[in-house]
């Protein structure tokens, strides 16, 4: 599916573009679900399992940040993510045996949908290892007018940035724009038309800035793992399963997110940096409230930017 000098790239540079991800059929498809689930957020006046609203959202002006799981609210999600490019893809990076760890859609709203400040996916989730990546298929065309996703390229090499907010010692979900390992200078920018897919390790710091245009920007984001790469904190959802202590529902869970291969009961440890998202935000609901609450420094206004 990828030839070796794409793979080559995404190992040195922990990103990688990928064109026409989904095939036109598809991806009509995966629009119209999409706006359906929008049309639907008509009647939602506050966030809850299904969706994050963001400011102004109303009946008459819909505006969205996230779609939560969306995998879990329209099994075709599901289905393209196992039946198409992406499959291919997937294995490729990650082995045979490969896992879905969480979806989400991000629908940022024009004129200002938020921004998603820097930050490393493995900072919300360490695992056993690292062999760890998240898809961005673009539904709509994506350009940097429209909050486009940006990388910093080779810093899944390197370690893992601090995400706690100084004030407060608390997990906040982004890096402190003035920390000295964090060099904006070096960000690249992820444009495509709709169908392409960005793909970024799981380490990789990479952040998004407000929507400014007058159009939809819709990325469907698919965060995956290899098997035998299992977690050790973070996620709320394992934490609810274990506290209930029914065991075979955590493991119907695994079982349930298999993506390709076979599930394993072995995982492969890895010395790998990590940094453990405690103690969490007031609010960690999506990764907006928990750089709201959490108290997390914008990378993306003037004076960060400039560093002055």
């Amino acid at each position: 599916m990828l030839t070796a000098d794409e793979i080559a790239f995404y190992r040195e540079n922990g990103y990688l573009m990928v064109e026409d991800a989904v095939n036109a059929e598809q991806l009509e498809r995966l629009r119209e679900i999409t706006y359906g689930l929008i049309e639907k957020s008509r009647a939602v006046t506050e966030s809850d399992a299904v969706y994050d609203l963001d400011e102004g959202h109303s009946a008459e002006r819909p505006r969205l940040t996230r779609i939560k799981l969306p995998h879990k609210q329209d099994p075709y999600y599901w289905e393209v993510l196992k039946n198409s490019r992406m499959t291919g893809v997937l294995t490729d990076l990650l082995g045979p045996d490969t896992m879905i760890q969480t979806s989400k859609l991000n629908t940022k709203a024009p004129g200002g949908g938020a921004a998603v400040e820097w930050h490393q996916d493995w900072a919300f989730y360490p695992h056993t290892n690292d062999d760890m990546l998240a898809f961005g298929l673009m539904l709509e065309d994506v350009d940097e007018a429209n909050g486009p996703l940006q990388v910093i390229p080779g810093t899944h090499k390197g370690p893992v940035l601090s995400h706690h907010a100084a004030e407060t010692g608390l997990f906040c979900g982004a890096v402190d724009p003035e920390d000295p390992m964090f060099d904006l200078e070096k960000a690249v920018t992820l444009t495509g038309k709709a169908g392409a897919m960005t793909v970024h390790h799981v380490r990789t710091l990479h952040g998004s800035a407000p929507n400014l245009s007058d159009r939809n920007r819709l990325i469907l984001f698919y965060e995956c793992r290899a098997a035998d790469a299992w977690p050790l904190v973070g996620s709320g959802s394992y934490a609810k399963l274990l506290a209930s202590g029914d065991t075979r529902a955590l493991w119907e869970h695994f079982e349930a997110s298999m993506i390709t291969g076979e599930i394993t009961a072995e995982p492969r440890a890895e010395a790998v940096p990590m940094r453990l998202p405690l103690p969490p935000a007031p609010d960690a609901g999506s990764i907006f409230k928990t750089q709201k609450t959490g108290g997390a420094r914008s990378a993306f206004t003037p004076r960060a930017v400039a560093g002055t």
